[in-house]
């Protein structure tokens, strides 16, 4: 069972619907989340809506093969019969105006999966059905088997909007959502507050599920997605596998830190690694490990509490300075830049950092290896993305870059991947779909093969 949940475009509550439905089938099922595009965020809660840990689908990491691997494994690993599926902006946006990769549209064609269509409908009604038809004939091989209105404003708008639709469009509405500020959640720079850093989230999503339970026909929703009918043919691997010898990955993660795909930390598992969990933010040593691994977050507002933990600070540059490997991704880089907004950091690079009112990255990217580094060999290329609001300063020594950005902006004139001695550290989010070496070559460099 399968469905993808997608908007008409953005700030339609995508979120919030998407994850009020799982945990509203939470309830009687076990549901596998998925989330569609380069999102950490949602992801953290489809988690807690679900007990199972989501995972991302992205058609410009992975081929059509490898989007049915990922979402096949995550229902295995999960126990799970049924995968129900956040799609990202409006069904069709992707990297180009007019083709399918990186929208939600692609991975519905992927896994041949039906789609609920989320509209927004404040002030109309026969206008959405003429939104529904528009969706349903831009691209015919897309299914969609039903439509979720939401923001109506009493039960009589509901039924004339819903009338609308159903004789109009010729697709059922399975449900509508009354406007109501408590089903929000609070914003941040990059997207919403990830749920791990509030406690009175799991209370929303306790909230949303009720509401979605109250307001959709969740039996019509899983006829449709027992109607799903057969996943395409064809499946590919995520990730290289190839070391067999033990290794100790340390894998920075608390409040601060929080942006890795689950993928990721699998592939490294599935080379033999054991993946060892410290908090930069309140531990105060490195743990004994060979490696370590810093994804990104919000580092700039723990900036204060990470610069008081001396004694972390410390033991991460004594780690670097050792020669032994850190991987480390946007907000990791930050964290080892000299200093965060004036707060003192790892200085494993001499450069200061300091956040800006815009965002100064926001983009898929295409990176070449300019050189050997510990997640892929020179001259190959990966994919990944960018998104932040800080800039490094680069006065001083020349910085040793290990990317040639194809497509992105990086750190600079279109170069990336900080490196010094055994330490890279990067803007680029990747993705170990579309990074195959990412966790082989990692593992290699903390054995000492590199």
């Amino acid at each position: 069972m399968r469905v993808v949940l997608a908007g008409t475009g953005s700030a339609v509550g995508k979120t919030t619907i998407s994850t009020g439905i799982m945990k509203a089938l939470s309830g009687e099922q076990k549901v596998q989340p998925f989330k569609v595009g380069p999102d950490y965020i949602d992801p953290t809660y489809h988690t807690l809506a679900t007990g199972n840990i989501s995972r991302n689908l992205d058609s410009f990491f992975m081929s059509d093969g490898q989007i049915r691997e990922a979402f096949i494994r995550g229902l295995k690993i999960s126990n799970s019969q049924m995968g129900v599926i956040e799609g990202v902006r409006g069904l069709y946006e992707g990297i180009s105006p007019i083709g399918d990769v990186g929208n939600t549209a692609s991975i519905a064609k992927a896994l041949n999966a039906p789609v609920i269509l989320i509209l927004n409908a404040r002030s109309l009604v026969k206008s959405a059905a003429a939104m529904v038809i528009g969706f349903k004939t831009l691209d015919s091989t897309i299914r969609i088997e039903g439509v979720i209105l939401n923001l109506v404003k009493n039960r009589k708008h509901y039924l004339k909007a819903k009338e609308a639709v159903e004789k109009l469009a010729d697709t059922p509405v399975i449900g509508g959502i009354p406007r109501d500020d408590t089903i929000s959640v609070e914003q941040r720079h990059l997207g919403l507050v990830p749920a791990v850093e509030r406690d009175n989230i799991q209370r929303n999503i306790e909230d949303w599920g009720q509401v979605m339970g109250e307001n959709i026909d969740l039996d019509a929703l899983i006829a449709i997605m027992k109607n799903a009918g057969k996943l395409p043919e064809g499946r590919e691997p995520l990730f290289d596998r190839g070391n067999t010898k033990k290794v100790k990955i340390g894998i920075a993660r608390d409040e601060v830190f929080t942006f890795y795909y689950q993928d990721n930390l699998e592939s490294l598992e599935a080379n033999n690694a054991e993946l060892v969990y410290f908090s930069p933010l309140h531990d105060e040593e490195v743990p004994d490990v060979d490696g370590i691994y810093i994804g990104g977050g919000y580092p700039e507002i723990f900036a204060r509490e990470l610069e008081v933990n001396h004694p972390m600070r410390s033991s991460m540059r004594k780690f670097h300075m050792e020669d032994r490997p850190i991987y480390a991704e946007c907000g990791g880089l930050m964290y080892l830049t000299r200093s965060i907004n004036q707060h003192e950091m790892c200085d494993v690079f001499a450069y200061n950092s300091h956040m800006t009112k815009k965002p100064q990255a926001l983009s898929y990217v295409i990176a070449r290896a300019a050189q050997d580094n510990i997640i892929i060999p020179k001259g190959e290329t990966f994919h990944g993305h960018e998104f932040h609001y800080s800039q490094l300063e680069l006065e001083g020594s020349k910085p040793k870059f290990a990317f040639d950005i194809l497509r992105g902006r990086g750190v600079i004139d279109s170069m990336d991947g900080l490196m010094n001695k055994n330490t890279l550290a990067s803007y680029v989010h990747t993705h170990v779909a579309a990074c195959p070496t990412f966790a082989s070559q990692l593992v290699k460099s903390a054995l000492g093969d590199y």
